[in-house]
């Protein structure tokens, strides 16, 4: 019976210090470092049964006491939390690597026109009422446009050859010519924000192939571009009604 006694208290025993040995808390290190493999300095590691925290060093190491089936959580400033819960055999190893990844930061929406009051001219950078000169404008500006009155500049010692020279190249002339096509162009743009196809075949009776035409009929007119530049859409209409009706005529579109 006494024998039975002891084998029984030491079989208990033994039950017991494994329940015993399984729940007692040991050192678990390792280290948190990023997805790229860098370590992670300040990071903090919480046990979240004992509630302990510690933070890692400057090589991303750390230690904290933990039991198997613990849930240690990883958090830091700028990455995305990690929860890791300690299984057997990180537990039986002791250590625990955790890899944090970095947070998408999404950037706040850009709107260009937020401040329209906004611009070179209000911030001084450029002086206001300055004149703004296309790109053919600005051209033949640096081009120089010869005209008789730079001779007397020989009287005074200084002549402006460029002028002259551009001159007789011919290339004033061709940039005469772009700005002209130029400002036709700019003209036909506001014709085409102004009316569109509908108006023209509908309204005006042109025929579709006719459009592009009547359009640079439209602009040969002086009383009609001057309406499209002080943006007096009543008075365009009024205009390209007659407009329309000359250019049928003359075009016998009409009687077709």
């Amino acid at each position: 019976m006494k024998n039975n006694f002891t084998l029984l208290f030491i079989s208990f025993f033994i039950i017991q210090s494994g329940i015993a040995q399984t729940g007692t808390d040991k050192w678990i290190s390792g280290q948190v470092t990023t997805n790229t493999a860098l370590p992670l300095e300040g990071v903090n590691i919480t046990n979240s049964s004992t509630r302990i925290t510690v933070v890692s060093d400057g090589y991303g190491h750390y230690s904290i006491l933990a039991k198997e089936g613990d849930i240690l959580s990883f958090s830091a400033v700028n990455y995305e939390p990690l929860r890791k819960i300690i299984n057997k055999k990180e537990f039986t190893i002791g250590s625990i690597t955790a890899d944090l990844t970095p947070k998408s930061i999404e950037l706040d929406e850009v709107v260009i026109n937020k401040h329209p009051n906004i611009s070179a001219e209000n911030l001084g950078i450029i002086p206001k009422d300055q004149v703004k000169l296309t790109t053919a404008e600005r051209r033949l500006q640096t081009a120089g446009d010869f005209k008789p009155i730079h001779l007397l500049g020989l009287l005074g010692g200084s002549l402006a050859v460029d002028p002259i020279l551009n001159a007789i190249s011919g290339r004033t002339k061709m940039l005469k010519k772009e700005l002209s096509v130029e400002k036709k162009e700019f003209l036909m743009v506001k014709m085409e924000n102004l009316f569109d196809d509908k108006y023209y075949i509908e309204t005006l009776k042109i025929p579709e192939e006719f459009i592009k035409g009547f359009q640079y009929y439209c602009i040969e007119d002086l009383s009609f571009v001057k309406s499209l530049k002080e943006k007096n859409k009543t008075m365009s209409m009024f205009l390209i009604t007659g407009l329309a009706s000359e250019f049928k005529k003359y075009q016998n579109i009409d009687k077709k």
